[in-house]
């Protein structure tokens, strides 16, 4: 299965009583596609799965397979730093009707490079959806290296992997290992740096799993579109058009700037659930001039 171009991570919606404000993530849903992307995440770390409960998680890939309806390629967040309650996350996203699962390197836990290869192994041999591996050492404490990728990526149903090391020459190590391993029509490599999407499809690598897409979904698009193609001296106009927002949507934890982002847009977002906390007043002014600069409030 090709999971190929912009996929966007999206946030969780909040109401005021802190419940899932479903009716706003099924307005969400249907304004990223309005807005060209190929794919959406539900679930995922930048939808606050640290912070919501598996009830609601559930429910989540639910809304998200309901409202697509086919229209674009549907990937449920369902990772966890027990393999067990991954493996029952990745098994309700199959029943659910998800294109795929993304099943994020388990936490805290700091498995050893062999127990991330029976981690995924475990996945596969016990479900049927492809499982795209979320590698983002920054916030796990794990950074799964180049040998065990390729190892993983050897495993039947495993489709890509969403790297999130600012390493490049991990990346090009690892598009390297693919290639001569014969895998590179099994197994893509996806951005999981908005920042580093432009220099790592340059590389070979296949599209992003995105942040900035929540907010200005029309142009990251169109940046990866462009890149895709190979019109790089447009994709290089269109990437330092929205760096900014690249860049401030980061100046906190994510997901803070982007839901603030998007309730300063007048769309569905709300709170962050703690021990996230509010944007900084400092951060929401850069933010504000950069969503102005970019016409989006």
């Amino acid at each position: 299965m090709n999971f190929e171009g912009t996929t966007v991570a999206m946030i969780t919606p909040f109401t005021s009583d802190d419940e899932v404000d479903e009716e706003g993530m099924r307005q969400n849903i249907n304004y990223l596609i309005e807005n060209g992307v190929d794919g959406i995440l539900a679930a995922g770390t930048t939808g606050e799965s640290a912070t919501i409960t598996h009830d609601e998680q559930r429910r989540m890939i639910d809304i998200l397979v309901d409202e697509v309806n086919g229209r674009i390629k549907t990937i449920a967040g369902a990772g966890s730093n027990s393999s067990k309650e991954a493996l029952g996350l990745v098994q309700y996203a199959e029943g659910a009707g998800a294109d795929a699962a993304l099943v994020i390197t388990p936490y805290y836990n700091k498995p050893q490079q062999h127990g991330l290869v029976e981690h995924y192994r475990m996945m596969v041999e016990s479900s049927d959806i492809p499982i795209i591996v979320y590698n983002v050492p920054s916030r796990t404490g794990t950074d799964i290296d180049v040998d065990t990728i390729a190892q993983v990526a050897a495993l039947d149903n495993i489709v890509a992997i969403k790297e999130a090391s600012p390493d490049l020459d991990k990346v090009s190590m690892t598009m390297k290992k693919i290639m001569d391993l014969g895998l590179e029509d099994e197994f893509m490599i996806l951005s999981g740096n908005d920042n580093l999407t432009l220099p790592m499809i340059s590389m070979g690598t296949k599209g992003v799993i995105s942040v900035v897409g929540n907010v200005d979904p029309a142009r990251m698009s169109r940046m990866v579109n462009e890149a895709l193609s190979g019109d790089f001296a447009s994709a290089f106009k269109t990437h330092y058009e929205i760096y900014d927002l690249m860049k401030v949507l980061f100046v906190e934890s994510n997901p803070v700037p982007a839901k603030e982002a998007l309730n300063m847009m007048g769309r569905p977002a709300g709170h962050v659930r703690m021990p996230l906390a509010p944007l900084k007043e400092e951060s929401k002014a850069k933010l504000k001039i950069v969503l102005e600069d970019l016409s989006l409030i």
